[in-house]
Protein backbone atom coordinates (compact mmCIF):
# COMPACT_ATOMS: atom_id res chain seq x y z
CA UNK A 1 0.00 0.00 0.00
CA UNK A 2 1.19 3.46 -0.89
CA UNK A 3 1.62 5.75 1.97
CA UNK A 4 -0.17 8.82 2.46
CA UNK A 5 2.68 10.15 4.38
CA UNK A 6 6.05 8.46 3.03
CA UNK A 7 7.91 10.64 5.04
CA UNK A 8 6.22 10.47 8.37
CA UNK A 9 7.83 7.85 11.24
CA UNK A 10 7.77 8.07 15.20
CA UNK A 11 7.91 11.36 16.59
CA UNK A 12 11.14 12.66 18.20
CA UNK A 13 8.68 13.67 21.27
CA UNK A 14 8.05 9.38 21.49
CA UNK A 15 12.01 8.78 20.93
CA UNK A 16 13.03 11.17 23.22
CA UNK A 17 10.89 10.32 26.13
CA UNK A 18 11.46 6.22 25.48
CA UNK A 19 15.79 7.69 25.76
CA UNK A 20 14.40 9.03 28.89
CA UNK A 21 13.10 6.23 30.50
CA UNK A 22 15.66 4.13 29.12
CA UNK A 23 18.37 6.15 30.72
CA UNK A 24 16.46 7.11 33.35
CA UNK A 25 16.78 10.40 32.82
CA UNK A 26 14.90 13.73 33.63
CA UNK A 27 12.61 14.70 30.98
CA UNK A 28 12.37 17.83 30.09
CA UNK A 29 11.65 17.03 26.28
CA UNK A 30 7.59 16.26 25.66
CA UNK A 31 5.33 18.79 26.85
CA UNK A 32 3.21 17.66 30.05
CA UNK A 33 3.42 18.88 33.72
CA UNK A 34 4.44 16.12 35.55
CA UNK A 35 3.00 17.91 39.26
CA UNK A 36 -1.07 17.63 40.33
CA UNK A 37 -3.83 18.92 38.93
CA UNK A 38 -6.10 21.04 40.83
CA UNK A 39 -8.02 19.28 43.73
CA UNK A 40 -11.24 21.45 42.99
CA UNK A 41 -10.70 20.13 39.04
CA UNK A 42 -10.45 16.03 40.55
CA UNK A 43 -13.62 16.54 42.75
CA UNK A 44 -15.36 17.93 39.87
CA UNK A 45 -14.87 14.81 37.29
CA UNK A 46 -15.53 12.37 40.70
CA UNK A 47 -19.15 14.57 40.57
CA UNK A 48 -19.67 13.73 37.02
CA UNK A 49 -19.19 10.52 37.56
CA UNK A 50 -21.36 10.30 40.49
CA UNK A 51 -24.19 11.90 38.30
CA UNK A 52 -24.10 9.99 35.71
CA UNK A 53 -22.40 12.16 32.91
CA UNK A 54 -21.22 9.33 31.16
CA UNK A 55 -22.96 9.11 27.61
CA UNK A 56 -22.55 11.31 24.52
CA UNK A 57 -22.29 14.39 24.43
CA UNK A 58 -23.77 16.74 21.87
CA UNK A 59 -21.48 16.92 18.99
CA UNK A 60 -20.34 20.50 18.94
CA UNK A 61 -19.71 19.75 23.01
CA UNK A 62 -21.92 20.22 25.90
CA UNK A 63 -23.99 23.99 25.86
CA UNK A 64 -23.08 24.80 29.58
CA UNK A 65 -19.23 24.23 28.65
CA UNK A 66 -19.72 26.19 25.27
CA UNK A 67 -21.38 29.57 27.60
CA UNK A 68 -18.84 29.56 29.83
CA UNK A 69 -16.05 29.78 27.45
CA UNK A 70 -18.28 32.68 25.35
CA UNK A 71 -18.38 34.05 29.07
CA UNK A 72 -14.74 33.69 28.74
CA UNK A 73 -12.93 35.16 26.08
CA UNK A 74 -15.27 38.19 26.68
CA UNK A 75 -14.35 38.81 29.99
CA UNK A 76 -10.49 38.60 28.62
CA UNK A 77 -11.08 40.27 25.01
CA UNK A 78 -14.36 42.02 25.60
CA UNK A 79 -15.55 39.98 22.13
CA UNK A 80 -19.15 38.64 21.94
CA UNK A 81 -18.49 34.92 20.34
CA UNK A 82 -22.13 32.90 19.87
CA UNK A 83 -21.84 29.27 22.11
CA UNK A 84 -24.23 28.43 19.55
CA UNK A 85 -22.69 29.05 15.92
CA UNK A 86 -19.10 30.07 17.08
CA UNK A 87 -17.71 27.40 19.72
CA UNK A 88 -16.74 23.56 19.16
CA UNK A 89 -15.47 21.49 21.37
CA UNK A 90 -12.40 19.53 20.05
CA UNK A 91 -10.58 16.27 20.94
CA UNK A 92 -7.36 18.93 21.95
CA UNK A 93 -6.83 21.91 19.72
CA UNK A 94 -5.24 19.34 17.45
CA UNK A 95 -8.02 17.41 16.01
CA UNK A 96 -9.50 21.43 16.00
CA UNK A 97 -6.46 22.68 13.70
CA UNK A 98 -6.80 18.60 11.49
CA UNK A 99 -10.65 19.72 11.05
CA UNK A 100 -10.08 23.43 10.28
CA UNK A 101 -7.52 22.72 7.26
CA UNK A 102 -10.14 19.81 6.41
CA UNK A 103 -13.28 21.87 5.93
CA UNK A 104 -11.46 24.45 3.38
CA UNK A 105 -7.94 22.84 1.55
CA UNK A 106 -8.61 21.30 -1.37
CA UNK A 107 -5.71 20.22 -3.88
CA UNK A 108 -3.60 22.19 -4.75
CA UNK A 109 -4.46 24.84 -2.19
CA UNK A 110 -1.48 26.06 -0.74
CA UNK A 111 -1.17 26.78 2.86
CA UNK A 112 2.06 29.39 4.58
CA UNK A 113 3.18 28.10 7.99
CA UNK A 114 6.35 29.57 9.87
CA UNK A 115 9.10 27.37 11.24
CA UNK A 116 10.01 26.19 13.56
CA UNK A 117 6.41 24.79 13.40
CA UNK A 118 3.89 22.18 15.88
CA UNK A 119 4.36 19.31 14.00
CA UNK A 120 0.79 18.67 13.13
CA UNK A 121 0.59 21.34 10.57
CA UNK A 122 1.93 19.85 7.87
CA UNK A 123 1.25 16.66 7.29
CA UNK A 124 -3.01 17.56 8.10
CA UNK A 125 -2.17 19.70 4.81
CA UNK A 126 -0.21 17.07 2.96
CA UNK A 127 -3.67 14.81 3.43
CA UNK A 128 -6.02 17.01 2.36
CA UNK A 129 -4.49 17.57 -0.91
CA UNK A 130 -2.83 21.28 -0.03
CA UNK A 131 0.65 22.58 -0.46
CA UNK A 132 2.75 23.89 2.62
CA UNK A 133 4.87 26.72 2.27
CA UNK A 134 6.98 26.83 4.80
CA UNK A 135 8.72 30.51 5.95
CA UNK A 136 11.73 30.86 8.77
CA UNK A 137 11.05 32.96 11.56
CA UNK A 138 14.10 35.39 11.67
CA UNK A 139 16.99 33.57 14.19
CA UNK A 140 17.73 34.04 16.64
CA UNK A 141 14.87 36.60 17.06
CA UNK A 142 11.64 34.04 15.89
CA UNK A 143 9.69 36.99 14.21
CA UNK A 144 7.92 36.63 11.36
CA UNK A 145 9.28 38.58 8.56
CA UNK A 146 6.36 40.54 7.12
CA UNK A 147 7.93 41.41 3.99
CA UNK A 148 8.32 37.85 2.71
CA UNK A 149 5.19 36.90 4.14
CA UNK A 150 3.75 39.34 1.91
CA UNK A 151 5.81 38.28 -1.31
CA UNK A 152 4.94 34.41 -0.71
CA UNK A 153 1.28 35.12 -1.06
CA UNK A 154 -0.16 34.25 -4.51
CA UNK A 155 -3.92 33.15 -6.02
CA UNK A 156 -3.08 29.78 -4.78
CA UNK A 157 -2.66 30.52 -1.27
CA UNK A 158 -5.77 29.73 0.74
CA UNK A 159 -4.78 29.77 4.02
CA UNK A 160 -1.91 31.45 6.76
CA UNK A 161 -1.35 29.27 10.13
CA UNK A 162 0.03 31.52 13.39
CA UNK A 163 1.05 29.87 16.79
CA UNK A 164 1.28 32.78 19.55
CA UNK A 165 2.22 32.27 22.21
CA UNK A 166 4.72 29.90 19.51
CA UNK A 167 5.95 26.50 20.35
CA UNK A 168 9.05 25.71 20.24
CA UNK A 169 9.71 29.56 20.05
CA UNK A 170 8.68 30.62 23.12
CA UNK A 171 7.48 34.11 21.77
CA UNK A 172 4.55 36.45 21.79
CA UNK A 173 3.36 39.36 19.98
CA UNK A 174 2.85 42.92 20.18
CA UNK A 175 0.02 45.21 18.68
CA UNK A 176 2.15 45.24 16.10
CA UNK A 177 2.48 41.94 14.48
CA UNK A 178 -1.64 41.18 14.95
CA UNK A 179 -1.75 45.00 13.21
CA UNK A 180 0.70 43.25 10.34
CA UNK A 181 -1.24 40.41 9.68
CA UNK A 182 -4.58 42.41 9.89
CA UNK A 183 -3.08 44.53 6.74
CA UNK A 184 -2.22 41.51 4.71
CA UNK A 185 -5.89 40.29 4.78
CA UNK A 186 -7.20 43.55 3.94
CA UNK A 187 -4.78 43.28 0.91
CA UNK A 188 -5.64 39.66 0.16
CA UNK A 189 -9.38 39.27 1.22
CA UNK A 190 -9.25 35.39 -0.55
CA UNK A 191 -7.12 34.17 2.67
CA UNK A 192 -8.10 32.08 5.99
CA UNK A 193 -6.37 31.55 9.06
CA UNK A 194 -5.82 29.07 11.38
CA UNK A 195 -3.84 30.75 15.04
CA UNK A 196 -3.16 28.75 17.11
CA UNK A 197 -3.19 30.10 20.85
CA UNK A 198 -3.15 27.01 22.83
CA UNK A 199 -0.49 28.66 25.31
CA UNK A 200 -2.83 31.81 25.82
CA UNK A 201 -2.20 31.98 29.53
CA UNK A 202 1.19 31.41 29.55
CA UNK A 203 2.36 34.78 28.48
CA UNK A 204 5.11 36.86 30.92
CA UNK A 205 5.71 39.56 29.10
CA UNK A 206 2.74 42.14 27.63
CA UNK A 207 -1.06 41.33 27.11
CA UNK A 208 -1.58 37.93 24.55
CA UNK A 209 -2.53 39.49 21.34
CA UNK A 210 -5.56 37.11 20.37
CA UNK A 211 -6.68 37.20 16.60
CA UNK A 212 -10.24 37.57 18.37
CA UNK A 213 -9.64 40.83 19.06
CA UNK A 214 -9.54 42.26 15.40
CA UNK A 215 -12.63 41.92 13.49
CA UNK A 216 -11.14 41.73 10.13
CA UNK A 217 -8.88 39.25 10.93
CA UNK A 218 -11.71 36.98 13.61
CA UNK A 219 -13.74 36.95 10.14
CA UNK A 220 -11.57 34.78 8.53
CA UNK A 221 -10.30 32.57 11.03
CA UNK A 222 -10.25 29.49 12.97
CA UNK A 223 -8.56 30.00 16.85
CA UNK A 224 -8.03 26.88 18.35
CA UNK A 225 -7.25 26.34 22.14
CA UNK A 226 -7.21 23.64 24.44
CA UNK A 227 -8.02 22.59 28.10
CA UNK A 228 -5.08 20.15 28.43
CA UNK A 229 -3.07 22.71 28.28
CA UNK A 230 -4.32 25.45 30.57
CA UNK A 231 -5.46 23.27 33.75
CA UNK A 232 -2.51 20.63 33.13
CA UNK A 233 -4.60 18.28 32.61
CA UNK A 234 -2.62 17.13 28.50
CA UNK A 235 -3.84 13.69 28.57
CA UNK A 236 -7.43 14.62 28.82
CA UNK A 237 -7.31 15.91 24.83
CA UNK A 238 -9.85 18.61 24.92
CA UNK A 239 -9.83 22.25 23.41
CA UNK A 240 -12.35 24.57 21.38
CA UNK A 241 -12.11 26.20 18.29
CA UNK A 242 -13.87 29.70 17.72
CA UNK A 243 -15.01 30.73 14.07
CA UNK A 244 -17.17 32.51 12.39
CA UNK A 245 -20.81 30.77 11.78
CA UNK A 246 -20.37 29.50 8.21
CA UNK A 247 -16.83 28.49 8.99
CA UNK A 248 -18.03 26.48 12.04
CA UNK A 249 -20.52 24.96 10.10
CA UNK A 250 -17.75 23.95 7.85
CA UNK A 251 -15.34 22.51 10.55
CA UNK A 252 -18.50 20.78 12.29
CA UNK A 253 -18.78 18.50 9.54
CA UNK A 254 -15.80 17.32 9.70
CA UNK A 255 -15.66 17.22 13.35
CA UNK A 256 -18.85 15.24 13.18
CA UNK A 257 -17.31 12.70 11.18
CA UNK A 258 -14.07 12.64 12.64
CA UNK A 259 -14.67 12.28 16.41
CA UNK A 260 -18.35 12.82 16.96
CA UNK A 261 -18.53 14.48 20.39
CA UNK A 262 -15.48 14.32 23.43
CA UNK A 263 -15.74 13.31 26.36
CA UNK A 264 -18.70 14.08 28.51
CA UNK A 265 -17.58 13.62 31.76
CA UNK A 266 -14.36 16.00 31.77
CA UNK A 267 -16.80 18.49 29.73
CA UNK A 268 -19.11 18.49 32.35
CA UNK A 269 -16.59 18.86 34.92
CA UNK A 270 -14.88 21.62 32.90
CA UNK A 271 -18.00 23.87 32.41
CA UNK A 272 -18.42 23.90 36.39
CA UNK A 273 -14.61 24.71 37.34
CA UNK A 274 -14.52 27.59 34.66
CA UNK A 275 -17.44 29.08 36.97
CA UNK A 276 -14.81 30.19 39.20
CA UNK A 277 -12.87 32.72 37.13
CA UNK A 278 -9.35 32.50 39.33
CA UNK A 279 -9.23 28.77 37.45
CA UNK A 280 -7.88 30.40 34.28
CA UNK A 281 -6.50 34.18 35.42
CA UNK A 282 -3.51 33.22 37.21
CA UNK A 283 -1.69 31.01 35.16
CA UNK A 284 1.04 32.97 33.77
CA UNK A 285 1.97 33.89 37.40
CA UNK A 286 2.10 30.19 38.23
CA UNK A 287 4.27 29.27 34.91
CA UNK A 288 6.77 32.67 35.30
CA UNK A 289 8.89 30.98 38.31
CA UNK A 290 9.14 28.41 37.08
CA UNK A 291 10.71 29.81 34.14
CA UNK A 292 12.66 31.86 35.96
CA UNK A 293 14.14 29.12 38.79
CA UNK A 294 15.00 27.17 35.53
CA UNK A 295 16.82 29.92 33.88
CA UNK A 296 18.54 31.28 36.69
CA UNK A 297 19.99 27.88 37.54
CA UNK A 298 20.85 27.77 34.02
CA UNK A 299 23.10 30.85 34.53
CA UNK A 300 26.04 29.19 35.16
CA UNK A 301 26.43 26.39 32.35
CA UNK A 302 27.69 27.11 29.00
CA UNK A 303 24.16 27.00 27.80
CA UNK A 304 23.34 30.00 26.02
CA UNK A 305 19.19 31.22 26.78
CA UNK A 306 17.06 32.82 23.92
CA UNK A 307 13.98 34.75 24.36
CA UNK A 308 10.96 33.07 27.08
CA UNK A 309 8.55 35.25 27.31
CA UNK A 310 5.72 32.83 26.46
CA UNK A 311 4.43 28.77 26.80
CA UNK A 312 6.21 26.42 29.63
CA UNK A 313 9.14 25.76 26.55
CA UNK A 314 12.37 27.55 26.85
CA UNK A 315 15.33 27.50 23.72
CA UNK A 316 19.12 26.83 24.59
CA UNK A 317 22.13 27.56 22.34
CA UNK A 318 24.64 24.94 22.89
CA UNK A 319 27.29 25.85 20.10
CA UNK A 320 29.83 26.74 22.68
CA UNK A 321 29.50 23.25 24.18
CA UNK A 322 29.66 21.40 20.65
CA UNK A 323 29.18 21.62 17.43
CA UNK A 324 27.11 17.75 16.90
CA UNK A 325 23.99 18.10 14.77
CA UNK A 326 21.02 18.81 17.91
CA UNK A 327 19.92 15.56 17.33
CA UNK A 328 22.88 13.53 18.21
CA UNK A 329 23.57 16.58 20.69
CA UNK A 330 19.99 16.14 22.98
CA UNK A 331 20.40 12.10 22.53
CA UNK A 332 23.77 12.33 24.01
CA UNK A 333 22.75 14.88 26.83
CA UNK A 334 20.34 12.12 27.51
CA UNK A 335 22.72 8.74 27.82
CA UNK A 336 25.67 10.84 29.22
CA UNK A 337 24.44 14.05 31.45
CA UNK A 338 20.60 12.47 32.67
CA UNK A 339 18.49 15.43 30.75
CA UNK A 340 16.03 14.88 27.88
CA UNK A 341 15.27 17.87 25.54
CA UNK A 342 14.10 18.40 21.97
CA UNK A 343 16.10 19.36 19.08
CA UNK A 344 15.02 22.33 17.33
CA UNK A 345 16.37 20.97 13.68
CA UNK A 346 12.97 18.66 13.74
CA UNK A 347 10.35 21.52 14.00
CA UNK A 348 12.20 22.76 10.71
CA UNK A 349 11.21 21.62 7.14
CA UNK A 350 14.18 21.93 5.57
CA UNK A 351 15.84 20.45 9.20
CA UNK A 352 17.47 23.82 10.10
CA UNK A 353 20.01 23.45 12.31
CA UNK A 354 21.01 26.19 14.92
CA UNK A 355 22.77 24.25 17.71
CA UNK A 356 19.34 24.89 19.75
CA UNK A 357 17.39 22.51 22.29
CA UNK A 358 14.36 23.08 23.50
CA UNK A 359 13.73 22.76 27.68
CA UNK A 360 9.69 22.11 29.05
CA UNK A 361 10.03 23.85 32.92
CA UNK A 362 6.26 22.68 33.26
CA UNK A 363 7.97 20.52 36.20
CA UNK A 364 7.90 20.39 39.71
CA UNK A 365 10.72 22.86 41.16
CA UNK A 366 12.06 19.59 42.43
CA UNK A 367 12.67 18.27 38.99
CA UNK A 368 14.12 21.68 37.83
CA UNK A 369 16.94 22.23 40.15
CA UNK A 370 18.06 18.97 39.44
CA UNK A 371 18.14 19.07 35.73
CA UNK A 372 20.14 22.69 36.12
CA UNK A 373 22.45 21.17 38.33
CA UNK A 374 23.18 18.36 35.85
CA UNK A 375 22.90 20.88 32.79
CA UNK A 376 25.60 22.77 34.66
CA UNK A 377 28.37 19.98 34.39
CA UNK A 378 28.08 19.89 30.58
Amino acid sequence: MESKLPNVGTTIFSVMSALAAEHQAINLSQGFPNFKVDGDLKDLVKKALDVEQVQYAPMPGRLDLREQIAQKLFMQHGVQVSPDTEITISAGATQGIYSAIAATINKGDEVILFDPAYDCYDPSIRLHGGIPVHLNLTFPEYRINWDELRTSINSKTKMIIVNNPHNPAGTVWSASDLKELENIFIDFPHLFLISDEVYEHLQYEGQHQSVLKSDILRSKAFVTYSFGKTFHVTGWKIGYTVAPPKLTAELRKMHQFNVFCVNNTMQWALAQYLKNESSWTGLSEFYKPKRDLFMRGMEQSKFKALICDGTYFCLYDYSAISKEPDVDFAKRMTREFGVAAIPVSVFYENKEDNKVIRFCFAKTDETLIQATKKLCKI
